[in-house]
């Protein structure tokens, strides 16, 4: 790794706090080493020197060594699987006996050393009793079929508590996985780095989401809580465990305990929203024209016995009465046009361009979106809102990413098909061959209405491709 690849993960601040720190260190064993051959000698002075400018180093250390290594104490041991954690309280606790704990052995209280038995026996009952709050505790979820960013999302939370005695106070459930499978800089750090250091930087972080908080459990019951949450952005959520925790009774801790869950992938589709006036011009009344052939209209054509891959909408309940079978009704096709959706992923976030490799991976790990572009997901929305509109007109469509499509179809599961692409897709800065994704194969250019979503230009597209199509940008 060269010094050009070093300034990428390091700034000038980082390597001068390291440089600083290796010097107080260093500087300090030192200084230990001095004070001690003085202690030996018995040279007072050379002794009280070394001492005074040991404590100068040790300041440097509390100032420039413990935060870094605290902040990212801190973060490690969240995602460690830690039984329990002081609090801000539990840590002022912690003082208070050690002052009084040590004023009751110097000056021989006994009131002091009543008030350090009540201090010590309020932090062992609070460890204990928050110990025993989380044993034997289930927690289970449910989601709803479909989940679209920014919408409140109902979830189904209950906690079953399998103690015979004991009921649980004040739990809180959380959820943890993961959003992302790589990390946003996976592909720089595999080019700068060797691959093993590279592989473990670009895992992604481990984020957790707060499910409800149960104040009060019973014995041998279980509680169901209703939570409605809002997923800000469209992706995946990988639930990897729960983990309870609770401050119970006094908050001078925080007991954790996680709990293993079926690996579940949730998929967030991206917001749906109507269309706008911008988009008045738009042909939005292909397929009314009504045919002879069956198709995905909305006449009548005949009915059927019903089919495992039937939508149940097209259920006709008094057919179904009278002939006491399932049965379908079968619309005839209307004009045989087809709606095609093409989304182009190129684009340039301007807005992380400017962060440095250093800057994405510590928001990353912070939490932070950092590969999140309004204006990029504004596109999404917009070309999901286009499909779930002929989706509601019970028109034919598909969607082309890249030379990724999906053939023609109709209805809810297909629509979720294509929203679902839609959650996972990214941006990219490659766009060296644009005109491959209106590759149509069997179609014909004129089987179907073809919206183009973009962020760029049409230049590098034929004339005769773009007179064909209906261009929207975001």
């Amino acid at each position: 790794m060269n010094l050009k690849n070093l300034t990428q993960l390091f700034s000038f601040r980082d390597l001068r706090n390291v440089g600083m720190g290796l010097v107080v260190v260093l500087g300090g064993l030192a200084l230990t080493g001095v004070t001690l051959y003085a202690h030996e000698t018995g040279d007072a002075q050379l002794a009280g020197i070394s001492a005074g400018i040991s404590l100068v180093f040790v300041l440097l250390i509390l100032v420039f060594i413990v935060p870094p290594l605290a902040r990212n104490a801190g973060r490690e041991a969240a995602q460690m699987n830690l039984p329990f954690e002081f609090t801000t309280g539990g840590a002022v606790m912690l003082v208070l006996i050690v002052v009084v704990g040590f004023s009751a052995w110097n000056t021989g209280n006994n009131l002091l050393f009543l008030v350090l038995s009540f201090l010590v026996a309020a932090m062992v009952v609070g460890f204990f009793a928050g110990s025993i709050c989380l044993k034997k505790l289930d927690v289970k979820m449910r989601f709803p079929e479909s989940i679209f960013a920014g919408e409140p999302t109902q979830i189904l939370v209950s906690l079953g508590n399998r103690k015979r005695l004991f009921p649980a106070f004040s739990v809180v459930a959380d959820v943890r996985g993961k959003e992302r499978e790589r990390s946003v800089a996976a592909d720089e750090l595999m080019a700068i780095l060797p691959h093993r250091i590279a592989e473990r930087l670009s895992r992604p972080p481990t984020v957790r989401r707060t499910l409800g908080h149960f104040a009060f459990v019973p014995r041998h019951e279980t509680v169901e809580n209703k939570v409605e949450y809002t997923f800000p952005y469209r992706g995946r959520f990988l639930i990897k465990n729960f983990e309870l925790s609770t401050r119970f009774p006094f908050g001078f801790f925080r007991h954790r305990r996680r709990l293993p869950a079926r690996e579940t992938e949730l998929i967030v589709f991206p917001a749906i929203s109507p269309f706008n006036a911008g988009l008045t011009e738009m042909p939005l009344d292909a397929g009314r024209l009504t045919s002879s052939k069956r198709g995905v209209g909305q006449d009548l054509l005949a009915l059927r016995d019903y089919q495992p891959n039937d939508d149940l909408r097209r259920i006709d309940w008094k057919a179904t009465a009278r002939s006491r079978h399932l049965t379908v009704r079968e619309f005839a096709a209307e004009d045989e046009r087809r709606v095609t959706v093409i989304f182009d992923r190129f684009f340039v976030n301007e807005e992380t361009q400017n962060l440095s490799l250093r800057d994405r991976i510590s928001a990353e790990q912070s939490g932070k979106a950092v590969a999140i572009s309004e204006r990029f997901e504004s596109g999404v929305a917009l070309a999901a809102s286009i499909l779930a509109h002929f989706s509601d007109d019970r028109a034919e469509f598909r969607l082309v990413i890249d030379r990724d499509e999906i053939d023609f179809g109709s209805g809810r599961g297909h629509l979720f098909e294509c929203l679902k692409r839609l959650a996972l897709v990214e941006p990219t800065n490659n766009n060296t061959e644009p005109e491959a994704q209106f590759e149509r194969n069997p179609y014909q250019p004129d089987d179907s209405h073809t919206f183009y979503v973009t962020a760029g230009g049409t230049d590098s597209l034929p004339a005769e491709i773009v007179q064909s199509l209906k261009i929207i940008r975001f």
